[in-house]
């Protein structure tokens, strides 16, 4: 099992950019493909962005392509979603999980999650 801690959400203005950063703890890092997900307020848990575990891959929802960026540093055991040009739909809490062997755009397969961190992003 992974552990996973989120930080980084916030409340800030349409336009603006936040950084999301989740910490890994508990297994071997390099074995997990990593992504974001993120749920607002009575809807269901959607794909944000997901990473290789060499970090060599990504892909992206077209909703935040262009806009957000995934990276991860496999020394700090830590994966970063960059965030640019927020707009309220966006606003959402945001979950980082983790995925043994490939990466994927569906939930399926991430057998661990952090507990998430909100962000807000106001009109």
């Amino acid at each position: 099992q992974v552990q996973l801690v989120e930080s980084g959400g916030g409340l800030v203005q349409t336009g603006a950019s936040l950084r999301l950063s989740c910490a890994a703890s508990g297994r071997t890092f390099t074995n997990y493909a990593m992504a974001w997900f993120r749920q607002a307020p009575g809807k269901g848990r959607l794909f944000v962005a997901a990473i290789s575990w060499s970090g060599t891959s990504t892909h992206y929802a077209d909703s935040v392509k262009g806009r957000f960026t995934i990276s991860r540093d496999n020394a700090k055991n830590t994966v970063d979603l960059q965030m640019s040009s927020l707009k309220p739909e966006d606003t959402a809490v945001y979950f980082c999980a983790a995925r043994a062997g490939f990466m994927s755009a569906s939930a399926v397969g991430y057998d661990d999650w952090g507990q998430g961190t909100q962000v807000t992003i106001s009109s």
